[in-house]
C-alpha cells in the first residue's frame, strides 16, 4: 500500500508541475508590453513665434479718410456718425475687435465689432449711426481685441 500512496503522490506532483509549467508558458506567451524606450526625442526646430498684435492707437472721431484713418474729435454734433478707429500692429487672423459706447449714466449706448485681418500694421474703424440723434452728454468708447480690453477708453462729449 505504500507503493500506491507513494506513486500517486507522485504522480500528482508530476501533473501538478506540468501544470505550473503550462501556466508559466501562457504566461510568457502574452507579456505585458514593455515600458516606451527612452530614446530621445528627435530635434525638431520650430519656427519663430508670430509677431503678437498689439493696438498701437485708438481714436473717435466722426469722418475716415481714404487711408481709414480718422482725425480725432472730442465733441461731436448729435447727427454725426461716430467712428471709433482701432490702430494695430503685427499678425492676426479672423480675431474679433468690438467697440463699445458708454454714455454718462452707465447705458451702452452701441456695441460694434469686426474682423481683423492684418500683416503688419493696420486700421479698423468701426462706425456707430444714430437713426435719432445722440442724446448730448459724455461717453466713453471701449475697444476690445480678442475679448481683452485693448488702448486707452476714449473719452467724448456729444453736443
Amino acid at each position: 500500500m505504500k507503493k500506491t500512496s507513494l506513486s500517486s503522490a507522485l504522480m500528482i506532483a508530476v501533473v501538478g508541475a506540468v501544470a505550473l509549467v503550462g501556466c508559466k508558458k501562457k504566461e510568457e506567451a502574452a507579456p505585458t508590453p514593455p515600458p516606451a524606450a527612452s530614446a530621445p526625442a528627435p530635434m525638431v526646430e520650430s519656427a519663430p513665434a508670430a509677431p503678437v498684435l498689439s493696438v498701437t492707437a485708438v481714436t473717435v472721431g466722426n469722418a475716415a479718410a481714404a487711408d481709414m484713418t480718422v482725425a480725432p474729435v472730442a465733441v461731436l454734433a448729435a447727427k454725426d456718425k461716430i467712428i471709433v478707429s482701432v490702430k494695430t500692429s503685427g499678425t492676426a487672423s479672423n480675431v474679433p475687435v468690438a467697440a463699445k459706447l458708454t454714455y454718462q449714466d452707465g447705458q451702452v449706448a452701441g456695441e460694434q465689432s469686426a474682423t481683423l485681418n492684418a500683416t503688419d500694421t493696420g486700421t479698423t474703424n468701426i462706425e456707430f449711426a444714430n437713426s435719432k440723434p445722440w442724446p448730448a452728454g459724455k461717453y466713453t468708447a471701449d475697444v476690445t481685441v480678442d475679448g481683452k480690453a485693448a488702448g486707452m477708453p476714449q473719452q467724448f462729449e456729444v453736443k
